[in-house]
């Protein structure tokens, strides 16, 4: 395996995210409305627009409404660093569609957003007394992006194209990316989203890693061990460090392990005491820290660093958006 470069031209600093243009409803539920829900703890789940209408009916109280999708999150945190950042997707012709185009363009983000007449995508997120999250996703308008759809001026200037895992339950639209990203000159970064995602796609998952495909290769403990086979997390990030330039392995509240050119960087945990209220996001705001880190020239030690105070700070509030005071932290440590 070739290692990558870790140095950018100043022209080339665009991080380009590629996925599903969403809406996220956040509700407070018990274990056991997860249960009955039909979503699996920590995972995710596709359904129907009624489904989650339902579920939201059901519930205690109203839920929180915040721009979603885990590559929009990814670049939206890039945005609010500070970074170059475009994110490529479809939504809705309609008003919760245009509320998601104007929030992700106030974050400074470049929104690449296809329309369509179909509404626009939503996630209902449970979020569970232990702050774990669990997923029940409609794609609404986001699946319709058609590969010919992607095009080279998506990509002018970018350093790394960020895919979410979810592509791959897309082929087609998946290597159109892929590919358009690739003959621009950009790296590949590939998060491998969820586990059920991994287990689901494990066949083009090997195909596109094993084949180069991917640069950056971003999977937590359990994804890491539905793709490797693997438990032992010094086992898992060395087999996911052979078949990726760059690989990474998130650990929650234990840190991260990211593996270059032979060398394992153990990532310290960031925290100042405060509880999490709800990790929707925590592994897309890691992300974030990370590739912003990784395009600006810091070492792999500082971008570890970055990206567990952003996946902390995403914890401590409801949705995977950091507020204003999260951020001034956040900035003030870089």
């Amino acid at each position: 395996m070739i290692n990558i470069p870790l140095s950018f031209p100043p022209n080339k600093r665009t991080i380009v995210a590629v996925g599903s243009a969403l809406m996220d409803l956040c509700i407070f539920e018990s274990d056991e409305f997860v249960a009955g829900s039909g979503a699996q703890i920590g995972g995710m789940v596709m359904v129907g627009h009624e489904r989650i209408e339902e579920l939201v009916a059901r519930s205690g109280g109203a839920p929180r409404v915040v721009p979603g999708g885990s590559a929009c999150n990814t670049v939206v945190g890039v945005g609010r660093l500070g970074g170059a950042a475009r994110f490529v997707g479809k939504r809705g012709d309609d008003a919760l569609g245009q509320t998601l185009a104007e929030r992700i363009a106030d974050a400074g983000v470049d929104p690449v957003l296809l329309s369509s007449s179909t509404a626009t995508g939503r996630v209902l997120s449970i979020i569970t007394p232990n702050a774990q999250r669990s997923m029940l996703t409609c794609l609404g308008a986001s699946a319709e992006i058609k590969p010919k759809e992607i095009v080279p001026p998506h990509f002018d200037g970018c350093a790394v194209a960020h895919v979410e895992g979810y592509l791959l339950f897309n082929p087609d639209l998946f290597w159109a990316v892929i590919k358009t990203a690739k003959a621009t000159g950009a790296l590949v970064s590939l998060d491998l989203a969820s586990f059920t995602v991994v287990e689901a796609s494990l066949s083009l998952l090997n195909e596109a890693v094993d084949g180069g495909a991917v640069d950056i290769l971003i999977a937590n403990e359990d994804e890491a061990a539905a793709f490797t086979g693997l438990r032992d997390e010094a086992a898992a990030i060395a087999a996911l460090g052979k078949r990726a330039p760059i690989a990474v392995m998130k650990l929650g509240k234990r840190g991260s392990l990211i593996m270059y050119g032979g060398r394992v960087v153990n990532t310290a945990p960031y925290g100042d005491g405060r509880p999490a209220v709800d990790t929707t996001g925590a592994g897309d705001l890691w992300a974030s820290g990370f590739l912003y880190g990784l395009v600006n020239g810091y070492t792999l030690e500082r971008c570890g660093a970055l990206a567990s105070m952003c996946g902390y700070e995403v914890c401590q509030t409801v949705g995977a958006h950091i507020p204003q005071d999260g951020w001034d932290r956040i900035k003030k440590s870089i």
